[in-house]
């Protein structure tokens, strides 16, 4: 990524020496810049936010661009007002709820844009005249001569507007504005001091309501109401889609007017419990100075001395990102907004959201569990909570809505991680059920991965990371069901835990995308961010094992060829024709510290033998990736994700595999690293010697006793204790080459290999062709094809099987002892009619992950007997489906479900006719849409035709300017979006 020279901001000349970090009360805050991360991609917001608070409070430039997924980015020029809610670091975009803008003049309820402020209420700004801190943010409104201050209580915001003399000091509230996301509001205006009001936003969030009352320190001498811009003075009450409200002062030079607003998800009373509680009066400075106490609180945990100035900036910044999210999630009263969109009530934990969990396991979790259990606990009780009210543990949820954004199901590793740590007040057992039902599901691959042992590249997208992300968290719950008893669960896990390898190309030495017919996807590239993998390519994704890197070892050959490999990944070129999107990004050769995948990759030296590569390179990453600048992140900063990974690797460890209670050891950048635990008790880390050069570990001690292990285990830190570290500038290729603890917990491979399914597919026109493989030379194959379980009499596989009628096929593989495989299962499905083929290939838009990848199937008008579908985004779209008698039209549904006669994603808005006959058509008189209804174990979006009772052997849907994209982006461009795969009618 290029890099800009950006102005750093003066409030660094007020750090304190670090001679007094170990004086009791000391302000840490003097270290946090929160500017960095706002600067390129970072997508960080500058504005005041309590540790973990529910309010984020900050300034919004833009609602449009990938760059201003919080709202802000220090390239603009201006500010359009201050929301309440914001999201830090994550690459979608949503929040910016219940905007106010102090002006003055003429009200304008419409904000203009960057380049034409003039036309509405927008300011221009200079960063010279910006102040940002922790639980504070100040700066001059330069076309209003308006200095406007923020300050945050976890539910509630605060803020403070100095004014210039005028009779028409306005103060406007814009609840249509939100980022990234459409919304209905309403507000009423009441007495002469306060506004009060809801905003329902769709946007990433599927269904958000945010309620609001905002109180003031002096009464409004007028105020109004505005609908699509026609402002009506003296109305106190508006609803709609475009509602905003106004109120207006008559103000002295220099007189300040304050505002202080509390939000709820819940109801109006929600948000004036909150307010009174918690903002019971207008002192500004007393919120101010109490949510920098807060801050100086939880950063304390850890304290540290040596380095530089600009590096002490860096860390406590990073350790500041780390504890935004996830964020408060319940009024004061303990009332929230559930995952079945019901009110509940917290009962022995508090409740939060915005869990970015595939980002957030590897290395932000883990942290918590070490200077904050307990509160990783009730995130822990939170997933289980939202489990318990839609049957589905987490993927990532926003706001108490779902989002399915990004792949695995990766509240698992969190749930383990936690069990490992004996982070208790949960129950176990319903903990592994939960965790079962997410690997049971027969959606996003899982189908196909469970039948197959893989996940076929011509099947589903980012197969190849779907693949490896779901052997992990198999590992997590095998490891899990272990420890309380359940062996048969065990056993079924830990050979999936096993699956990874059966994507392992040893040809090429990468994890490689196979199709359903067993053969490696062609062409190709380890360089390409192919539809194959998640954010990355097959250089970053191939060392997604971290649940055995024993057996990725072994699968190149030993230690020696495995640093061989990691060594060309640091090398290679890090471009190739600019393909790379903006996540693969921070590339030290073909390592992409600025996206997840990667984050562990630079320890993984440690389980080579080669630990002083480990601490070279970790080093490297951390000079050249993160800084002191607005642009100090290299990528996302993913909900502190990228932070906490900085936070371990400069005190020297980090969490390779979460669950396994070890910590590779890297490189500490401090001199001394003082860990605060909760139980009362320190761990320390010394680094005598640690500088730019100084980086290589010579020697150590814990406790006093030399120490040659480059792990640390979990019971080593929360025990208390001191580590002691010799450091020098030349590497000692004897210290910590042999630490078989790192490969504790590995998965059992003393197991009989489920047999590969091999085929075509599994909906076929005329007949298909299935193989039955194995890979242990000591076992055979036995099958059934009417759906019953094989045993050791059942049909010995021979030769390729030939498929003609519907049927389903379950093997198995035996061996002597009695001992078999897991089973393999498939159904085949015979279809009147041939299957839909693309004419154009998939060309990725954005790899986002999960359900949010965005893929043009260029798809448009088709020949419904060839099943051929061609065409190009933009097109109308005027397809007629037949239908069976079999098959009503209340059966036509969308949804993310495999080998599905019918794979097809319609927005409500398009026209849909049905017909008996194929010619006379009938406009369907209305379309119902059921929102994530679970049905038969997968979650589907329904809509179902009511059409007066005909019974429709056609159906036919008609839209204008198609344009391909997942429903909750269907606002991006005004465009319909459509997805098809394998359309057939039995």
């Amino acid at each position: 990524m290029k890099r800009r020279n950006l102005i750093f901001v003066a409030w660094i000349l007020t750090i304190v020496p670090i001679s007094h970090v170990k004086c009791q009360g000391v302000d840490y805050c003097k270290f946090v810049n929160p500017m960095i991360g706002t600067a390129a991609h970072g997508h960080t917001f500058p504005g005041p936010v309590m540790p973990f608070g529910m309010v984020q409070l900050s300034p919004d430039e833009e609602t449009n661009g990938w760059d201003w997924c919080s709202g802000y980015n220090y390239s603009s020029k201006t500010i359009m007002g201050f929301s309440e809610t914001h999201l830090s670091g994550t690459g979608g975009a949503d929040y910016g709820d219940i905007l106010l803008m102090p002006t003055v003049g003429q009200v304008k309820v419409e904000p203009g844009t960057d380049d034409n402020p003039d036309v509405g209420y927008r300011s221009r700004f200079s960063h010279d005249n910006e102040v940002a801190s922790p639980g504070y943010y100040a700066v001059t409104l330069d076309d209003y001569g308006v200095r406007a201050e923020l300050a945050a209580t976890d539910r509630c915001g605060m803020q403070r507007y100095t004014f210039p003399e005028s009779d028409s000091s306005n103060i406007i509230f814009d609840l249509e504005h939100g980022i990234g996301s459409t919304a209905v509001e309403w507000t009423r205006i009441v007495g002469d001091r306060r506004v009060e009001g809801m905003r329902r936003s769709h946007g990433w969030a599927s269904d958000r309501y945010v309620y609001f009352v905002a109180e003031f320190s002096k009464p409004f001498s007028k105020f109004g109401t505005a609908e699509d811009s026609a402002i009506t003075s003296g109305s106190r009450s508006e609803n709609g889609k475009s509602v905003k409200a106004f109120v207006t002062f008559r103000t002295t030079a220099g007189e300040q007017i304050l505002v202080k607003v509390g939000i709820s998800g819940v109801d109006l009373d929600g948000a004036r419990k909150n307010l009174s509680t918690e903002m019971p009066d207008f002192n500004f400075d007393k919120y101010r100075d109490a949510a920098r106490a807060a801050w100086n609180k939880v950063l304390g945990v850890i304290s540290v001395e040596g380095g530089t100035a600009s590096e002490r900036v860096t860390f406590y910044t990073a350790l500041y990102h780390s504890m935004i999210h996830p964020s408060l999630f319940q009024d004061v009263d303990g009332r929230y907004y559930g995952m079945d969109h019901k009110i509940h009530k917290a009962k022995g934990f508090k409740n939060y959201n915005v869990f970015s969990l595939w980002d957030t396991f590897r290395a932000l979790h883990p942290l918590m569990t070490i200077i904050d259990p307990g509160r990783d606990g009730d995130f822990v009780k939170t997933l289980i909570q939202k489990y318990k009210e839609c049957g589905l543990l987490p993927v990532w949820e926003l706001w108490g809505n779902e989002t399915y954004t990004m792949i695995g199901y990766p509240s698992i590793p969190v749930l383990f991680d936690a069990y490992m740590k004996h982070i208790g007040g949960w129950d176990a057992d319903t903990a592994l059920a939960a965790m079962e039902h997410s690997a049971e599901l027969d959606w996003l691959g899982l189908k196909y991965y469970k039948e197959r042992g893989f996940i076929p590249g011509d099947k589903e997208n980012e197969s190849v990371s779907k693949t490896l992300e779901y052997s992990y968290d198999d590992w997590c719950i095998a490891q899990m069901a272990k420890r309380l008893g359940k062996m048969d669960v065990y056993r079924e896990f830990n050979q999936r835990s096993l699956f990874y390898s059966n994507l392992f190309d040893s040809t090429t030495g990468f994890m490689r995308a196979k199709y359903s017919d067993g053969k490696w996807a062609t062409p190709f590239d380890p360089f390409s961010v192919s539809g194959h993998y998640t954010e990355a390519n097959a250089w970053q994704y191939t060392f997604f094992v971290p649940q055995d890197i024993g057996g990725l070892i072994k699968l190149y050959g030993g230690k020696e060829n495995f640093a061989d490999k990691l060594d060309s990944l640091f090398s290679e070129r890090s471009q190739l024709e600019g393909r790379y999107q903006p996540d693969i990004s921070g590339m030290i050769g073909q390592d992409a510290q600025g996206n997840e995948p990667s984050h562990h990759v630079a320890y993984l030296y440690d389980y080579a033998g080669k630990p002083w590569k480990t601490q070279n390179i970790v080093r490297e990453i951390m000079s050249r990736f993160y800084t002191d600048k607005v642009d100090g992140l290299c990528g996302n900063d993913d909900c502190g994700q990228m932070s906490a990974w900085y936070v371990f690797s400069a005190i020297g460890f980090y969490p390779v595999t979460p669950g396994q209670n070890t910590y590779a050891v890297g490189s500490p950048l401090f001199s001394r690293i003082d860990i605060k635990l909760p139980n009362g008790k320190n761990f320390i880390m010394k680094a005598n010697g640690a500088s730019d050069d100084a980086k290589y570990i010579a020697s150590a001690t814990l406790n006093g006793k030399p120490y040659e292990k480059a792990y640390l285990t979990h019971s080593d830190i929360v025990d208390g204790g001191e580590l002691e570290l010799s450091m020098v500038s030349t590497p000692n290729k004897s210290w910590g080459i042999d630490s078989p603890g790192l490969f504790v917990m590995a998965p059992d491979h003393a197991v009989v290999e489920m047999p590969s399914v091999i085929s075509g597919g599994n909906i076929f026109y005329d007949s298909t062709t299935v193989t039955l493989l194995t890979s242990d030379s000591s076992a055979v194959v036995r099958y059934t094809l009417d759906g019953s379980e094989p045993g050791e009499k059942s049909n010995l596989y021979r030769d390729p099987l030939v498929i003609r009628t519907s049927r389903t096929v379950k093997a198995a593989a035996f061996t002597g002892g009695g001992k078999r495989s897991m089973t393999a299962v498939s159904t085949f499905t015979k279809s009147l009619y041939p299957p839909a083929k693309y004419v154009n290939s998939f060309a990725d838009k954005y790899p986002g992950g999960g359900l949010m990848g965005l893929t043009d199937g260029r798809v448009g008008t088709t020949n419904y007997q060839t099943g051929e579908w061609q065409g190009f985004e933009g097109t109308d779209l005027d397809v007629t489906i037949d239908l069976t008698k079999e098959k009503k039209i209340d059966e036509l549904s969308t949804g993310f479900l495999q080998d599905t006669d019918v794979w097809i994603f319609l927005p409500e808005y398009v026209d849909y006719f049905v017909s008996s006959d194929g010619i006379n058509f009938t406009k369907v008189s209305e379309v119902r849409n059921d929102v994530d209804s679970q049905k038969e174990g997968s979650l589907v979006k329904h809509f179902d035709a009511k059409f007066n009772g005909t019974e429709a052997k056609y159906v036919r849907v008609l839209a204008k300017n198609i344009g391909v994209c997942p429903p909750w982006h269907k606002g991006a461009g005004g465009k319909a979006w459509l997805f098809v795969d394998e359309v057939t009618i039995k």
